[in-house]
């Protein structure tokens, strides 16, 4: 076994023992939700029909209990989607990247990006990978000069990107751009002056939130055009929503719904989404916390326009969370077996030893996989230091908090480009 080898076990081990699953882990381990993969699978082929024929493309949501394998799942269909030429993004909600704020979501999930065969930023080698002069070029501006609805910033920049490719500082601020930071119309029309075409772009206000929303629409169009099969977004630790307050949960709400492709008049073709959720989330939150009533409710009762679409958005996102959640399948006694052999040969070759066979920790309903694996490799840890030591391992269960924390009351990004007022 060479070195690199060695290394690349040590990797998956140390990923295993820790409960954040690595590409090394993943792929020694692979997935044991075939149920999922298939689905996975035919989201991925919707993708491409949905921007030939300009339609939407349906995410999907799965459930599990903590340390069931929802993340180490995340993982392996990130690395199918790379397989089959997606740009992928991995993205963790948090008080960094709530999940109520698309301009934030926006910047994380352009800055998870993974590029296939790619190893840069992702936006610049996606800019970068397009060709002017091609089909898909040619698709992707009469798009979003003629059809796409979109603020003329994405049209002005994209002329500029391609009529200016010889000012690395022009080309520098339009990716940045592209990739979620702000830029004044002002700027825009200073390059457009030099290249004698200041007059025909209309450049107006755009609140943050709706510049996020059309940015997805443009990025995963600029994707494409790249040659690239689409965007998927994979979101973990959605289960933070309902630590949110109830305004931010119920908008939390509305852009789960807007990223499963329940909203009618918001579409994403080349798009499409997998969330992960905790399993009780429903049973805790939207009935024991009763958010079906509340939520919708204390909406409904301030009457104003937007609060009642916000009111039919949250509504359709939690349904989305009651029906459409995709359940783990618990590991039945051969997944287990195949697991932990596999995870012992895994062992064996990061540490150039003969791991010996383990008792297994008492198989019970209630046992999620992470305790297996943190199991076998505590034990082989220490058997592996001194083989006469005889470990006593406890296995105890982790709840979820959906404590409301007021330490996620965060600010939405919600001013106009050319004003501080608030966006309505």
């Amino acid at each position: 076994m060479n070195f690199d080898e060695q290394v690349s076990n040590r990797r998956a081990i140390e990923a295993l023992r820790n409960g954040v699953p690595n590409r090394d882990a993943v792929l020694a381990l692979g997935c044991n939700q075939p149920d999922i993969e298939d689905k996975f699978r035919e989201k991925l082929q919707n993708v491409q029909q949905a921007v030939v024929t300009g339609g939407n493309n349906e995410g999907m949501m799965i459930a599990g209990d903590f340390g069931s394998g929802k993340s180490h799942l995340l993982e392996y269909l990130m690395h199918l989607a790379l397989e089959k030429n997606f740009v992928c993004s991995k993205i963790v909600i948090s008080k960094e990247t709530p999940l109520f704020d698309p301009a934030k979501l926006y910047r994380a999930a352009v800055g998870a990006a993974f590029v296939p065969g790619k190893r840069g930023n992702a936006m610049t080698e996606i800019a970068t990978a397009l060709h002017f002069n091609s089909q898909p070029y040619a698709d992707l501006y009469r798009w979003v000069h003629t059809k796409s609805g979109l603020n003329a910033r994405f049209a002005a920049t994209l002329f500029l990107f391609e009529r200016m490719p010889n000012d690395p500082e022009v080309s520098n601020r339009i990716i940045r751009f592209w990739s979620g930071d702000k830029i004044g119309t002002g700027e825009i029309k200073r390059y457009l002056k030099a290249c004698r075409e200041q007059v025909t772009y209309k450049l107006d206000n755009i609140s943050a939130k709706e510049l996020a929303w059309q940015s997805f629409k443009f990025a995963s169009r600029l994707i494409i055009a790249a040659d690239y099969a689409g965007w998927v977004l994979l979101i973990d630790e959605a289960e933070l929503i309902g630590r949110y307050s109830l305004l931010q949960r119920a908008k939390s709400y509305g852009e789960l719904a807007r990223w499963m492709g329940k909203l009618e008049d918001s579409t994403y073709p080349g798009l499409t989404t997998v969330f992960a959720i905790t399993e009780d989330f429903q049973s805790i939150i939207l009935v024991g916390n009763d958010d079906f009533e509340k939520v919708p409710g204390k909406l409904r009762a301030k009457g104003t326009e937007s609060d009642l679409l916000l009111a039919s958005q949250a509504e359709r996102g939690m349904r989305v969370i009651q029906n459409e959640s995709i359940r783990l399948k618990s590991p039945d006694s051969e997944a287990l077996n195949q697991t932990y052999e596999k995870i012992r040969a895994i062992h064996a070759k990061a540490y150039e030893w003969t791991p010996s066979h383990v008792p297994t920790i008492e198989r019970m309903t209630t046992t999620r996989m992470r305790q297996y694996v943190k199991g076998w490799i505590t034990e082989w840890d220490l058997k592996r230091l001194d083989k006469t030591y005889k470990p006593d391992i406890e296995v105890e269960q982790i709840k979820q908090d959906y404590t409301e924390d007021k330490e996620l009351e965060v600010e939405t990004e919600e001013t106009s480009d050319n004003s501080n007022e608030k966006s309505l």
